[in-house]
């Protein structure tokens, strides 16, 4: 068993870009700009967007956040997004989801502009991913993917199962899969025998938000497992995959926490990165 080590590799990726941001500001006079937009109080939401707020001040990136009413009306919202859309000093804008519910998120998301659509769920970027053009690629898909190639684990031919079919984490990351030529089958809540299904698996892309769920027994040997999970038993934070019953069964496997997570904040900055290049090549 090997660990996937996504904090050390996001720890190098973030240095590369802190390097990579020095030279541009020189040339282009500006660092890359980021808004990020928190509607409401959810506390995980505030973690992650203080976390993403850390890791852009680290690498040189101006970072904005836009604390907005829980209560403030959808096209309010709107009103923001496309005021950021007009500033030439924004390169990317992010919506921290989830959104109240009387907001429809698929809707937010398409008001901002695919160029500065750094977490890639604007149509027009899934689209892209679809037909497998070059856009912005969800964050924890992108770095899932980055992830498997630092270790040189071919994807190519491969069997993977991807376990969740959310918009964010499971649908992506499969069709970037689908990409790189392996035979993907998504499982999801209603998948009936789920064991059969990754018993199959060369790959499993964990992504259904309960706390393990693949257990030691569905999951043949040498396998590879990236858990994108992040659940709580008892105040301890647990993936979607049993680690302990499976650490020494497969041959690679990301743990939870410092796999998947700090992965999705470096391709956060990486996005930023390319939407600013985009972005100055233009104006300038």
């Amino acid at each position: 068993m090997k660990i996937l080590d996504g904090k050390g590799l996001s720890k190098k990726i973030r240095n590369n870009i802190k390097e990579e941001v020095k030279i541009a500001k020189k040339k282009y006079k500006r660092a890359p700009g980021l808004a990020v937009i928190l509607v409401g109080e959810d506390k995980a939401s505030e973690v992650y967007v203080n976390m993403k707020e850390k890791a852009c001040l680290k690498a040189g990136i101006n970072s904005k956040t836009y604390k907005l009413n829980k209560n403030i009306s959808q096209n309010e919202l709107i009103k923001h997004i496309d005021s950021l859309n007009e500033n030439e000093e924004i390169d990317g804008i992010l919506v921290q989801l989830p959104l109240p519910k009387h907001m429809d998120e698929n809707l937010v998301n398409s008001q901002i502009s695919p160029k500065k659509d750094i977490d890639g769920f604007h149509p027009v970027n899934t689209g892209k991913l679809f037909l497998g053009e070059k856009g912005f690629i969800p964050c924890t898909p992108k770095g899932i993917v980055r992830l498997i190639k630092e270790y040189d684990i071919q994807i190519k031919g491969k069997n993977v199962v991807v376990v969740g079919r959310s918009n964010i984490v499971g649908k992506p990351s499969a069709m970037l899969l689908l990409n790189e030529n392996a035979t993907v089958e998504i499982c999801h809540s209603k998948t009936s025998n789920l064991k059969e299904h990754t018993l199959k698996a060369d790959i499993i892309i964990a992504a259904c938000g309960r706390a393990e769920l693949i257990k030691g027994d569905m999951v043949k040997d040498n396998a590879i497992i990236i858990d994108a999970g992040t659940n709580k038993i008892n105040g301890k934070l647990v993936g979607d995959v049993e680690y302990e019953a499976l650490k020494d069964k497969a041959d690679f496997i990301t743990p939870v926490p410092g796999g998947v997570g700090p992965m999705t904040i470096a391709m956060l900055l990486e996005n930023t990165l390319e939407a600013y290049y985009q972005n100055v090549v233009k104006s300038n």
